[in-house]
């Protein structure tokens, strides 16, 4: 079974700055430099500002859309020692994601770092996340001493494996992934790596789009290393450095002062999974979340083994997901640094979906990351009742579709759909087509996706009566139905909650269950929720996304917003009815609440 506390990777934030000699044993204690506290928060802002402006670099100059639209990539500052100080705004999944990722550089390479190196890393197996996550580390030196590291992860499209995009969840080994680097030097004493650059530009199916990304990955990494110099000239690399550790122990501090104004107690919590993507499920998930004092605990233990596919979460995604999942109940203003994970342990039993053994493949572990994310949110709810919203809603969908055209130039799309609403919460209705809350990626737009690729995307909206019916309703269903315009075409989807909708809370009812299928010579075909099948100009392709969970009795929802989502078409005057006891006249779509009062009362009756 593998324990991990943050102490880890942050024991190394833990020495005490003192002023003049080293004192023998009998002399007086060294009195600690005092922290100003108003340098500490420049010194944190301009951590995240140097961390975002890596990001808005990354926009700027990548080649990918799914780097450049979808924004699926993150930045982030460690320490000297390999201990995250600041974080953009990025990915709250990859919130965990870059320490352990950096222990396996600075595991191998141990003392061998100088400036100029940038060290490469997507190897799940020395704590990357998936192949098509590369991790890429700049040290930062000035006059001969190591300031800290920059960081970057970013998701690129393709990099080689049995299936394009990488994402196919039916895969059994790590090796039918792809290119897998092991800790390794891109750049080393500022000269490039070619013999890594022509591996990387041999396995892809898209080595422009790719080696693009790798560019401006570097580029990025060079401009906030220059920002990180100019801070060194302004206050000095001791005192920044001192900073860095003064910032991850408040943080500590911090952290554990919000987890002593919870309650103590435990609380355990159960979802599913609809399958492995080989056919075997359900996946059951389980978590124990024990709050006690100022520290959390998460125990994973009762998750089913590992099985076939590529759904399984390994053990720093796991964690990754789980400090996720716990920051959404801390002040909004908490720094994101190594700090914040001293308080929290996860527990993943060696073996398990969460923690699997080498060498399962992990490539559509992003679905799987999902259901942990709702698992330790649902845990949360029972824990902080009031406080936490309903299940989320979608599909985790994630897709792929590559072919050649008649100039035989690849074309290749991939695509993860994040704004599919969420659930309704103590207070308030689910947003619609809001970001989900484990990642916080953008729409790809419609006009992007049938400029790049011979897809034309017939329909995008909301799906009425998908919101789960509750005092407060669940955020609706999207659907994304595409035309393939090439004579054909390989489609692959990762998605889920075919099976298993997403759960409402306290009276709340599920949302509505996902739906994929095709449309073939006139005739739908239903498709299973993960799947890689062919596809012939002309065909359709249709994703419709589940809807998020409702909170709250249903009857005690307030008839006139029950007409008024009727009025705006996001649901039914049979769903109004059924669901919810509400009459809507369908002549003038207002509220009949003579009719209303009736139904409530017989469906009082007949409860």
């Amino acid at each position: 079974m593998l324990v991990l506390s943050s102490v880890i990777f942050a024991a190394s934030c833990n020495q005490t700055y003192t002023s003049g000699p080293n004192r023998n044993q009998t002399e007086a204690p060294a009195v600690p430099d005092p922290i100003d506290p108003i340098r500490l928060e420049l010194i944190k802002n301009a951590l995240v500002m140097i961390s975002d402006n890596m990001m808005v670099s990354v926009l700027r100059t990548s080649r990918s859309t799914l780097v450049k639209a979808n924004m699926d990539f993150s930045a982030s500052i460690c320490d000297a020692d390999g201990s995250m100080v600041g974080q953009g705004l990025a990915l709250p999944g990859h919130l965990g994601a870059t320490m352990p990722a950096l222990k396996g550089c600075l595991d191998y390479f141990g003392d061998d770092i100088a400036p100029g190196d940038i060290f490469a890393n997507n190897d799940p197996y020395a704590g990357g996340s998936h192949l098509n996550d590369i991790f890429m580390f700049k040290p930062v030196f000035k006059d001969g001493e190591r300031i800290c590291f920059l960081g970057l992860i970013l998701h690129h499209t393709d990099l080689a494996g049995r299936v394009a995009g990488g994402q196919a969840a039916d895969s059994n080994e790590i090796f039918e992934e792809g290119l897998r680097i092991p800790p390794s030097k891109i750049y080393q004493a500022g000269k490039r790596n070619d013999t890594l650059f022509r591996i990387i530009e041999h396995n892809t199916r898209v080595p422009d789009t790719v080696l693009g990304d790798v560019r401006a990955q570097i580029a990025a990494l060079n401009a906030g290393a220059a920002e990180i110099e100019k801070l060194v000239d302004l206050y000095g690399a001791i005192e920044l450095k001192k900073y860095m550790s003064a910032l991850i122990d408040y943080t500590e501090r911090l952290v554990r002062s919000c987890i002593r104004d919870l309650p103590d107690g435990e609380a355990e919590f159960t979802d599913y999974n609809d399958d492995d993507g080989v056919g075997g499920g359900p996946v059951k998930l389980h978590v124990k979340l024990t709050v006690k004092g100022d520290e959390i605990v998460a125990d994973f233990t009762g998750t089913s083994p590992q099985k076939g596919g590529a759904l399984h979460t390994n053990y720093w995604f796991t964690a990754s997901l789980t400090y996720a999942a716990l920051r959404a109940v801390m002040p909004p203003d908490t720094p994101n640094n190594a700090g914040f994970y001293r308080p929290i342990t996860v527990i993943a039993p060696e073996g398990s979906w969460v923690n699997p053994r080498f060498p399962a493949a992990l490539g559509a572990r992003g679905q799987g990351g999902y259901r942990v994310r709702t698992l330790v949110s649902g845990a949360l709810a029972m824990l902080l009742p009031g406080r936490m919203p309903a299940c989320p809603g979608g599909n985790e969908f994630g897709l792929s579709v590559t072919g050649l055209t008649p100039e035989r130039r690849r074309f290749l799309h991939v695509e993860f759909h994040n704004m599919t609403g969420r659930g309704g919460g103590p207070d308030a209705d689910g947003q619609d087509g809001g970001p989900y809350w484990l990642g916080n990626l953008s729409n790809t737009p419609v006009e992007v996706i049938e400029a790049e690729n011979p897809l034309l995307i017939e329909e995008y909206g909301f799906l009425p009566d998908t919101g789960g019916p509750g005092k407060y309703r669940g955020g609706l269903g999207v659907v994304r139905q595409y035309r393939l315009l090439n004579e054909t075409a390989t489609v692959q989807q990762r998605a889920d909650r075919h099976l298993y909708p997403c759960w409402g809370l306290f009276g709340g009812k599920p949302g509505a269950l996902s739906k994929s299928y095709f449309i073939r010579d006139g005739k739908r075909e239903e498709s299973p929720a993960k799947f890689v099948r062919p596809m012939k100009k002309g065909e359709v392709f249709r994703s419709e996304m589940a809807g998020s969970g409702g909170y709250g009795d249903p009857f005690e929802r307030d008839p006139a917003a029950v007409a008024e989502d009727v009025r705006q078409e996001k649901m039914s005057i049979a769903h109004a009815e059924r669901e919810y006891g509400v009459a809507v006249d369908p002549d003038t779509l207002t509220l009949d609440r003579q009719r209303t009062t009736m139904l409530r009362q017989n469906a009082g009756r007949a409860r």
